[in-house]
């Protein structure tokens, strides 16, 4: 195979990628009488991983927040303010760096005026954004605070938490009862989290002065010190983007396939984040210009060891989530009362089904546009918006279902990810009119080795290899078969 060992350029292919090739067509010929899945994802589960910390140099800097450079605001939320930043490099290249640009220095003596914002030459001066949490009612102890926002933290990193009293500690009790979701593609990862006294930041006597604490505004009900969380800094929101692009129909099944797979992703660790839209939903471009979305915001999520995805709603006091306008059906019509218990299972998929009409460059048919403006708690499928020609008969079919009331009813995030995966890339295997077990095995044993080769001898950043891992991770006799059935007939009924 002497073509497979150098790329374009000549440069010879690392020996692992042929190990790692040569490793899977081994698994898979072994356990093709028995369980070939397993082989699969027994590779593939590993690689799957989160794009790059961007704090991965730094390995124990970046748990004060006086070490931060603070630029612009990005934005605000309810419960918010999230800004540009960055650590600059000491020049002698020991310790913190002291600039008294570096904020939270001096600020007990800038009550009058803010900190002025810093003016990079280049937009890659700023490679992170630093979440300030408003703290109105948490009290001022970092234990107190941690209890709070805990459910912030669900996306942390290991290491993001070693230090969030302002110093290294090994012994740290778990906050709450918080589950740990593992690193994926397509959702947000928090790499540093800790608490610290509230700096007077570029605009908040503008866009929060209630929420300032006495010593910064006389009239601020906020607490002295809050909860800091800081990530990577991403170009733009999933609605920035989609208010300026109108991406084709490969592109827009791309971006709703990566918002099922990172919905998946939480549902099998026992997570639903609860206030999915546009606009916690955050974009970069690959290599090959295709958007990568991650699913960030988590301050409303429900991630509880002791009840995983079932919540008793015993009192209309519990908390349901954010959104209301894209609040699922089963969630916006529970009657509080004793044994009632809401299953969001399938909720965030219902969302994702909803966000799929703004992706497809449709208004999202339960946000207030006039009389065509539908209800969760009260809309008939027959109701939904007729998608573009344009839109493979697959997709609107997924949509479909992601959108049916019934939850018993409605696809799972994992079945309508593998319905779009063999819908971009399995038309090879769906040509056969009488597809067999041994067929499938065979194409999901190419489509895995070429998805190593590329891996290593193309890009390890782009968004399809990365799907393609993701699809190979999870894969499940029933819920490909589930997927294929549907893929069929949708097209036989188009047809």
């Amino acid at each position: 195979m002497p073509a497979l060992c150098c790329n374009a350029k000549g440069t010879s292919l690392r020996p692992p990628v042929l190990v790692l090739a040569a490793s899977l067509l081994k698994n898979i010929f072994f356990f093709v009488n028995c369980c070939p899945f397993c082989s699969f994802q027994t590779v593939f589960v590993r690689k799957n991983k989160a794009p790059k910390n961007p704090l991965s140099s730094f390995r124990w800097r970046g748990f004060r927040l006086e070490e931060y450079l603070i630029g612009q605001p990005l934005g605000k939320g309810c419960s918010a303010a999230v800004y540009e930043a960055a650590i600059p490099s000491p020049p002698d290249g020991q310790g913190s760096a002291q600039s008294s640009h570096l904020a939270g220095e001096g600020q007990q003596d800038r009550t009058a005026g803010e900190q002025p914002a810093a003016k990079p030459q280049q937009k890659e001066a700023f490679p992170l954004a630093i979440k300030m949490m408003w703290n109105i009612s948490a009290g001022s102890s970092s234990e107190a605070i941690l209890d709070a926002m805990g459910r912030e933290l669900v996306p942390a990193t290991q290491t993001a938490l070693a230090g969030e009293y302002g110093a290294v500690s090994c012994r740290r009790k778990p906050v709450l009862r918080r589950k740990k979701l593992q690193p994926h593609p397509n959702i947000i990862q928090v790499i540093r989290a800790f608490t610290s006294s509230v700096p007077l930041l570029p605009g908040a006597f503008t866009d929060y002065p209630d929420v300032l604490p006495l010593s910064l505004n006389p009239r601020g009900i906020g607490h002295s010190r809050t909860l800091f969380l800081v990530m990577k800094n991403y170009p733009c929101t999933l609605r920035q983007y989609l208010r300026d692009s109108s991406p084709d129909a490969r592109l827009s099944t791309m971006m709703i396939l990566q918002l099922l797979e990172g919905v998946d992703h939480l549902v099998r660790h026992g997570v639903a984040h609860r206030d999915l839209k546009s606009d916690n939903i955050l974009v970069e471009f690959d290599s090959a210009g295709c958007p990568w979305l991650v699913i960030t915001d988590f301050g409303c999520c429900l991630a509880d060891d002791s009840i995983g995805l079932r919540l008793p709603f015993t009192s209309s006091y519990v908390d349901r989530g954010g959104n209301g306008c894209l609040m699922a059906p089963e969630v916006i019509t529970a009657s509080p009362g004793p044994g009632t218990v809401i299953n969001y299972s399938k909720a965030d998929a219902w969302a994702v089904g909803a966000i799929a009409y703004e992706i497809l460059g449709l208004a999202n048919p339960f946000y207030g546009h006039g009389d065509s403006t539908l209800e969760s708690r009260s809309y008939r499928e027959d109701q939904l918006p007729s998608l573009p020609d344009r839109v493979p008969p697959e997709v609107r079919q997924v949509i479909k279902l992601l959108l049916q009331r019934d939850p018993d009813k409605r696809l799972s995030a994992r079945v309508a990810a593998n319905v779009l995966h063999l819908s971009l890339w399995g038309e090879s295997v769906l040509a056969s009119k009488t597809l067999k077990p041994d067929q499938m095995v065979a194409w999901l044993l190419c489509q895995s080795a070429a998805t190593l080769l590329l891996d290593g001898l193309v890009d390890k950043s782009r968004v399809e290899t990365k799907m393609k891992m993701c699809f190979f991770a999870n894969l499940d006799y029933e819920d490909l078969w589930a997927a294929i059935f549907l893929l069929l007939a949708s097209r036989n009924r188009s047809g």
